[in-house]
């Protein structure tokens, strides 16, 4: 039975996916209870870990802090007692986490604090994988606790999918952050100037490259639903939603005539249900 302090830990890091990312929050909460606030320790600690990085006042100094708390961590210790590491650390006891993963994301949030600009595709795929296929891994042995080793290639996959949606909708906040994730050389094939970009033009050029890895996100998705009914039917649905749901911003953006610059793109809540009720159907 867990205790009032893990219950009201799990039930803040519930606030923190409710708040930060309403399309995993939407696609999560259609787990069994225990699975569903596994799932939000999990994403309260990948948050935390991106906050340190895109927000944070002295990201280099707090993320070496938030890792030597996880080097902790992993030995038993708790040097805080937030919400996150508490229920953490109930996860871990119920759960055959994947250790790695944890540890190669915060090697992805590392990568942001050096790395500002990429030359190609392989390289923003290398990216994706450290800061959202590890996500994928990571939730695997709470969603598939007894299939999760031979669903790892789909949901790095899928991982990868989803981080390039991120991308694509998140061009203008990006650069905003002096980021810039559209492969260089992926720019120069199609005549996309970095000056361009910086005048934030939304020309056939830019719907040439926007698209490009639009469809290479998309690809990635159809890879990841291939190994679908590998997952236990309570998690099925819920997989199943979170790559739907992610695939339809690539598609808002499209009805929005390419407009991310100006405008972060999200898909409204009538749609969500209509997708989410479409596949509980099919």
């Amino acid at each position: 039975m867990i205790n009032n302090q893990v219950e009201e830990a799990y039930t803040q890091c519930e606030e923190v996916i409710k708040e930060n990312s309403k399309t995993f929050y939407t696609a999560f909460s259609m787990l069994p209870p225990k699975h569903r606030k596994a799932v939000w320790a999990v994403y309260a600690f990948c948050r935390q870990v991106d906050d340190i990085v895109d927000v944070g006042k002295t990201p280099r100094e707090d993320l070496q802090r938030f890792e030597l708390e996880f080097t902790l961590f992993k030995k038993g210790e708790l040097v805080s007692e937030s919400a996150m590491w508490i229920a953490l650390r109930d996860v871990f006891k119920r759960y055959q986490m994947n250790i790695e993963a944890f540890d190669d994301m915060i090697i992805g949030q590392k990568m942001d604090l050096v790395k500002k600009e990429y030359h190609t595709l392989d390289e923003v795929e290398t990216y994706s994988y450290h800061v959202a296929s590890t996500v994928g891994l990571m939730l695997l042995p709470i969603l598939a606790p007894t299939t999760h080793q031979e669903l790892e290639e789909g949901a790095i996959a899928l991982g990868i999918g989803m981080q390039l949606t991120n991308i694509l909708r998140d061009i203008g906040e990006d650069w905003k952050r002096e980021r810039i994730y559209l492969p260089k050389e992926l720019m120069n094939s199609y005549g996309y100037t970095r000056s361009m970009l910086e005048n934030q033009q939304v020309t056939s050029e830019f719907i040439q490259v926007w698209e490009y890895m639009a469809r290479e996100a998309e690809a990635h998705y159809k890879i990841g639903l291939q190994s679908i009914d590998k997952y236990p039917i309570a998690s099925r649905l819920t997989v199943k939603g979170a790559a739907y749901l992610y695939q339809a911003i690539l598609n808002k953006i499209r009805e929005e005539d390419y407009q991310v610059f100006a405008t972060k793109q999200f898909v409204a809540n009538e749609t969500k249900d209509q997708i989410l009720t479409s596949i509980g159907t099919a």
